[in-house]
């Protein structure tokens, strides 16, 4: 079993226009759609479409926090939320023919008590393994991420902005930090698939058993202490980014989670994050065809 929490969960709306977006001008959406996610939603969802036992917990409040709880729902995904006064935040992403804009609101603010309630959520479903990722709604700490890493005997992964990764105290089996977080996070260049590698491997004294490390268009790669492994990313129509990283993330933890190696489970993390960036949004594409995608991906050992 694997547990996601998400500490600030949020609603995504992606908008979609045909033009370049102007100050002072009024833009219409061609299109339009809504998705429950945050970055352990994000997991929790590909990991059960994967075939990946696992189940959802974090908070949730008010009319958005009743639409993730009937997404998953309605996904199939096990949840384990904490109800809280306040509303759960609403995130937009505008897609126009320029750029992509993003814009994210903060979350509710809650208390320990809450901490405390994930926790026990956390404890009830008896996890091997534990994903904490995203940002944290106003009142949790990064002492309380340390908190869950601490509570009980299950490995615990996490994904966080370079700064979060750099501050936590405990051990972690696996840290997954884009590329500009880990640059943050480290201070090294990362400009290259070498120099990621390289920051990634000694990012692992930070205390982190594995880390993985997404660049985009140029694949990702996983130090793991005796290899440094390096996945080119495929050749698809990007249409969206928002999710990649989860996607990467649920398609190695699913792999592992089935007992494959290294290798394969990056390949198929990046054949599953390959799906989602064609399509617009962080729902869950088909993935009948991730085994012939997976087949695909190149995976090398880089020199350490």
């Amino acid at each position: 079993m694997i547990v996601t929490v998400t500490f600030n969960p949020a609603v995504d709306q992606t908008i979609q226009f045909d033009e370049p977006m102007a100050p002072d001008h009024v833009m219409r959406a061609t299109d339009a759609r809504f998705d429950a996610a945050g970055k352990g939603i994000n997991v929790a969802q590909f990991l059960t479409a994967l075939d990946t036992d696992c189940a959802a917990t974090g908070i949730v409040g008010g009319f958005t926090g009743e639409f993730i709880r009937d997404e998953l729902a309605a996904d199939g995904v096990e949840t384990a939320f904490v109800e809280v006064d306040g509303t759960t935040r609403l995130n937009t992403t505008a897609l126009a023919t320029d750029a992509e804009y993003k814009l994210n609101h903060d979350g509710p603010t809650v208390d320990d008590a809450v901490v405390d309630a994930t926790i026990d959520r956390i404890r009830s479903n008896d996890p091997e393994q534990v994903v904490v990722s995203g940002s944290l709604t106003p009142g949790v700490s990064l002492s309380d991420v340390d908190a869950v890493a601490a509570a009980g005997d299950w490995d615990t992964v996490v994904d966080m902005e370079g700064r979060a990764l750099r501050e936590l105290d405990e051990q972690y089996a696996l840290c997954k930090p884009n590329r500009e977080e880990l640059g943050e996070a480290t201070g090294a260049d990362v400009s290259t698939v070498e120099g990621c590698a390289r920051a990634a491997d000694a990012f692992r004294d930070r205390g982190f058993d594995r880390v993985l490390a997404s660049m985009g268009g140029d694949g990702a790669v996983l130090a793991t202490g005796s290899t440094l492994l390096y996945a080119e990313a495929l050749d698809v129509d990007v249409v969206g980014t928002v999710g990649a990283g989860d996607a990467l993330l649920s398609g190695v933890l699913a792999a592992w989670d089935a007992g494959a190696d290294d290798a394969a489970a990056l390949q198929n993390g990046v054949a599953v994050s390959s799906r989602l960036v064609e399509q617009a949004g962080t729902a869950v594409p088909a993935l009948d065809d991730v085994a012939a995608l997976r087949e695909r991906v190149t995976v090398r050992e880089l020199d350490g």
